[in-house]
């Protein structure tokens, strides 16, 4: 087993080689923030010592802190400097299996693969490092907030891994796992076409078979495919690195709908008998679209012609093999909002602590400026900093609610393990997990990604007209993470998914799970409360929790009579749910806070910040969920009563 101290001299080598570039303001990895949030609120350490399998273990404090700092210090002198120019160049597409990514993203690319890095969590026997799936994620916030467009590279190519190992025949796995884990081919997941985008019941490409199911020949078209190819990785001849597709695909007599589609496994090169990269495979792009953001990631339509491809899983079931790969998506889509949010905080209270603009009402309060100077910081003022506090908020209460289901990943990835050596037991225990984490996905990737655009567009009404600006990197983080509520599924479709499917269809059974968790735990907290604001903090939670389920058997008792009901709530009724769960997460920090306060040892200007920004959370975010309360349970007719022909305007 690789053992620690040789772990972290791998994972360091290509970082000590890294330069550094000047900037208006400078990403800094939130090291502190990660190791409070992963370990004073969520017991990582003690987390770690009930794995099995994963190496939890070797995870120990120093390892992670170390690990921390060390991608903290590639995304800052490596990743960030390059995210301003990934903006401005794009990707180039020069020809169907060429295309070239903005400057410094392969050379980048290249120190991640030398690392080791990809291989943090995936099993030795493939390369990787065995390390537990919540230090990975951990890492991934790290690059995700300094360049969200370089780290899709890396980071669908997890989904495509994550997939092939759950439902890739043994075969499969040892063909192409090694080489993704080691980062040197990369993965896509190819579902949208040109006539579906979430409706996949209408995918049309097909996968025929010419020796009994052995392999198949896959032909058709797929859209919107994020790094569908790129110049990253190995490559064989001219052409570029080597990718694996999860596309998805009919055979002939399948059934209609969902229930006919199948995963497969088809790669730009065919792969030849020792290891090596043939011939290419009949896959190329036919172009890359133009995009309001996002410039630095490839958005490739990929045509597929009599393609070789190989079944993932189970013929016909392609759709919950899927969902392996949408799952760990949707994970990244959040923490996509969170990232933003957190990436234009640290750009706004720069701006507000530097930018000098009237007088405080309350009179002169000029902190660290001469005092003969005409004006005050603009931190100074209330707007402002309600603008910083909502996304402070949104940042660090977003890390705790992903680093919840990070342990279940941990969990889930643990008893998998186990559970395919036949272990009934760790296979029920990985159901539960992947139930628990299913329940939680839509709550968050809806939710994260909407407050993440909303804590961008904070960032730039903080620096003002300058905002709007390009060179000042503020309206940058606005488009980028835009296309989080709509990628992987719109935040209408997270509704319907938690609602409908999570919800409603399991007979409320998830959320009585949760509301039961979150009810014990605000029980302890009142009868064990620290401050009072703890235990009015743990009673309102408590009461949401409550709330939560009459507002969801009043839906379905409208659902019984307007089936609309459904549809028309269920973003509103999501947003709740965010919003609840946020001040849930909140309150657990908040907690964790005045511990280290009471502890008298550690920072104590961190935890005033920590319970002042819950405060805020409570008594300024939270009390939205009254008026979602209210929309939520509005009469289905004033929505549906317009004919479509009113709904013109010209």
């Amino acid at each position: 087993m690789l053992r620690s101290t040789s772990l972290l001299r791998k994972l360091s080598r290509p970082l000590a080689q890294a330069g550094t570039s000047v900037r208006s303001y400078q990403y800094k990895a939130p090291v502190k923030e990660m190791l409070f949030c992963s370990e004073e609120v969520h017991g990582y350490q003690e987390h770690y010592k009930t794995l099995n399998n994963l190496s939890g273990a070797d995870a120990s404090p120093e390892m992670v802190k170390e690990i921390l700092e060390g991608m903290g210090k590639f995304c800052e002198t490596e990743l960030f400097p390059l995210n301003e120019v990934a903006d401005r160049e794009g990707c180039t597409w020069v020809n169907p299996t060429t295309i070239k990514t903005p400057k410094g993203f392969k050379e980048a690319y290249d120190q991640y693969v030398e690392g080791g890095w990809q291989g943090l969590s995936y099993p030795e026997k493939y390369g990787g490092s065995n390390l537990p799936m919540s230090l990975a994620l951990m890492k991934s916030e790290i690059m995700a907030t300094a360049n969200w467009t370089w780290s899709m590279f890396p980071g669908l190519s997890k989904g495509a891994i994550n997939t092939i190992m759950l439902h890739g025949e043994d075969y499969l796995r040892d063909v192409y796992l090694p080489p993704m884990v080691a980062g040197n081919w990369t993965g896509t997941m190819c579902l949208t076409e040109p006539q579906c985008g979430s409706d996949l019941a209408q995918v049309a490409t097909m996968a025929i078979t010419e020796d009994e199911g052995k392999s198949y020949k896959v032909s058709g078209t797929k859209i919107f495919i994020s790094a569908g190819d790129h110049d990253f990785g190995d490559g064989a001849g001219t052409a570029d690195g080597q990718v694996i597709h999860c596309v998805l695909a009919r055979t002939p007599g399948a059934p209609e709908g969902t229930k006919g589609i199948s995963l497969f496994l088809v790669p730009k090169f065919l792969v030849n008998e020792d290891g090596t990269l043939g011939e290419l495979n009949n896959v190329g792009v036919d172009r890359i679209e133009d995009k309001m953001g996002c410039h630095g990631s490839p958005t490739c339509q990929m045509n597929f012609e009599n393609s070789k491809g190989w079944l993932l899983g189970t013929k016909n079931q392609g759709m919950g093999h899927m969902f392996t790969f949408i799952n760990t998506s949707r994970l990244g889509c959040a923490i996509q909002g969170s990232t933003a949010a957190e990436l234009s905080h640290q750009g706004a209270v720069w701006y507000a602590k530097d930018r000098l603009a009237m007088r405080a009402l309350s009179g002169k309060r000029n902190p660290g400026h001469e005092p003969e100077k005409a004006a005050d910081p603009i931190i100074v003022h209330p707007d402002v900093r309600k603008n910083l506090l909502t996304q402070k908020a949104i940042a660090e209460g977003g890390r705790s609610m992903i680093y919840e289901c990070a342990k279940i990943a941990d969990k889930l990835a643990d008893n998998e393990m186990l559970a395919s050596e036949g272990d009934e037991a760790a296979k029920a225990a990985a159901e539960e997990a992947d139930d628990d984490m299913g329940f939680l996905t839509p709550i968050l990737k809806g939710f994260l990604t909407e407050k993440g655009v909303d804590a961008a567009h904070l960032g730039v009404q903080v620096y003002g007209g300058h905002g709007y600006i390009k060179q000042n990197k503020m309206e940058q983080i606005s488009r980028d993470v835009r296309i989080g509520a709509i990628w992987e599924g719109t935040t209408g479709i997270q509704g319907l998914d938690l609602l409908g499917r999570k919800i409603f269809l399991q007979k409320l059974k998830p959320l009585n799970k949760h509301c039961s968790k979150v009810r014990a735990f605000c029980w302890d907290a009142i009868m064990n409360a620290q401050t009072s604001a703890i235990r009015n903090h743990a009673i309102k939670v408590l009461m949401l929790s409550f709330e939560w389920q009459y507002l969801t058997a009043r839906i379905g008792l409208m659902a019984k009579d307007d089936r609309e009901a459904v549809g028309s709530a269920s973003v509103d009724y999501l947003m709740f749910a965010g919003y609840t769960h946020m001040a849930y997460h909140w309150l657990q920090m908040e907690i964790a806070a005045e511990k280290g306060l009471a502890a008298g040892t550690g920072d104590k200007e961190f935890y005033d910040a920590k319970v002042q920004t819950s405060n805020f959370y409570f008594e300024s975010m939270l009390p939205q969920t009254k008026t979602l309360a209210k929309t939520m349970l509005s009469p289905t007719d004033t929505v549906m009563k317009m004919n479509v022909s009113q709904f013109e305007t010209a």
